[in-house]
């Protein structure tokens, strides 16, 4: 996890990403939960094979670990010596690099989360997956299945991998009484301005959103990824306000941990892993889901529509999301696993409590990642809603 995430487009990046996913026109198609979204004619794979010898990875750090990084935490090894399949890994540090790379069709697999899977949907770049292909697939957690961000229409396009929410995050020293409500990091009389920590990224843009939803419903936002011109310019306008509160924008989780740790912070937006390490260095820090709910992400293990090597690719999502390893990304990444069977392989058996890894009332109180469209994805069709390139715009305005 030491690059997740850093930071998810450029204005140029994002507008070429949206434009290849064809986003504009009415026949063009756009990602699940579009209103009449139709996905380009890709069949999902019937049958296995012998496995090809050859496996190219595309994932965010810590999902396909080798032994590299560290000897003692490699799961990649074991799949080889299982399958016969050489893995090749390519990391990616933001979801617009993983949709670019995967357009070279250089990629067999990729761990997206669901800002980068519905493009990769809507491009034609990743295909239907026969989950029937996939043993380990029964034992994933209903409540991350079928959804906008993995499905079209009940058609599988992932296998569920991992997920979690931002959390708000604060200093139990410096921030009384403890928080409920993100209003301590919106709220422009908050008295901890100059000490919030915000996440560095257009898609920071749901947060607002999902703020607004709760406390000016009369904007009438039901799903904080489908912003009309008026929702959307509330959000903005939300954010500059909270622009003079914030004293630094993380994209890297180390970095922001380091803020908390010195006190430069001490209320914001942050993951589980980063509580967990700060915590864990001596920082009296806690974490909690307000009332108004939080944004966060559920990932996705997709297979390349151009994979000359669909056997190994098949063969890497059953072993991805059995319980064994899925328990052991879920535990050097940072995160809840999908398998139901993962827990029990945990080494900390604490882990699953910490991250709420069965409890579907919790998960539903998360508003997944997803790219924002023109065609709204809470199934309005009388208005347009503002797209990607829109949203980095207006952050690239909103930072200054």
């Amino acid at each position: 996890m030491k690059n997740r995430k850093k930071r998810l487009a450029g204005i140029l990046g994002a507008s070429l990403l949206l434009a290849a996913c064809g986003t504009s026109g009415s026949n063009s198609a756009a990602p699940p939960g579009a209103q009449g979204f139709t996905p380009p004619k890709l069949e999902a794979l019937q049958a296995l094979g012998q496995p090809e010898g050859t496996l190219n990875v595309l994932a965010w750090p810590g999902y396909a670990e080798n032994g590299s990084n560290d000897p003692k935490v490699d799961w990649v090894t074991p799949f080889e010596q299982q399958t016969g399949c050489k893995v090749s890994v390519k990391p990616f540090g933001t979801s617009d690099e993983a949709v670019t790379l995967m357009k070279t069709g250089q990629y067999d697999v990729v761990s997206a989360s669901g800002d980068a899977s519905l493009r990769l949907v809507a491009s034609g770049d990743a295909e239907p997956v026969n989950t029937a292909l996939v043993p380990n697939y029964a034992d994933v957690q209903p409540f991350l299945k079928n959804k906008s961000w993995n499905s079209v229409g009940g058609v599988a396009y992932g296998i569920p991998h991992g997920w979690g929410a931002n959390l708000l995050t604060w200093r139990t020293d410096k921030v009384t009484p403890a928080p409920t409500s993100w209003s301590v990091m919106f709220d422009a009389n908050s008295p901890y301005k100059g000490k919030v920590i915000a996440y560095d990224s257009p898609i920071y843009l749901a947060d607002a959103a999902l703020y607004l939803m709760a406390h000016q419903p009369d904007l009438g936002i039901k799903n904080p990824y489908a912003l009309d011109d008026k929702q959307f310019a509330a959000a903005v306008n939300l954010l500059k306000q909270q622009r003079p509160l914030v004293s630094e924008y993380w994209s890297d989780y180390l970095k922001e941990s380091q803020a908390l740790k010195n006190a430069d912070a001490v209320v914001g937006t942050a993951w589980q892993v980063t509580v967990n390490l700060t915590k864990g260095e001596g920082a009296p820090l806690e974490s909690a889901v307000p009332s108004e709910g939080a944004t966060g992400w559920s990932d996705t293990w997709m297979v390349a529509a151009k994979s000359p090597h669909k056997t190994c690719a098949y063969k890497w999502l059953d072993y991805i999301v059995s319980p064994k390893v899925n328990a052991q990304v879920a535990e050097y990444f940072g995160e809840a696993p999908a398998n139901t069977k993962a827990c029990a392989e945990m080494s900390d058996k604490t882990l699953c409590d910490t991250y709420h890894a069965g409890d579907a009332a919790y998960a539903a109180k998360i508003a997944y990642w997803t790219t924002p469209i023109p065609q709204c994805l809470d199934g309005r069709t009388d208005v347009k809603c503002t797209d990607y390139g829109e949203w980095t715009r207006a952050w690239t305005e909103i930072k200054g």
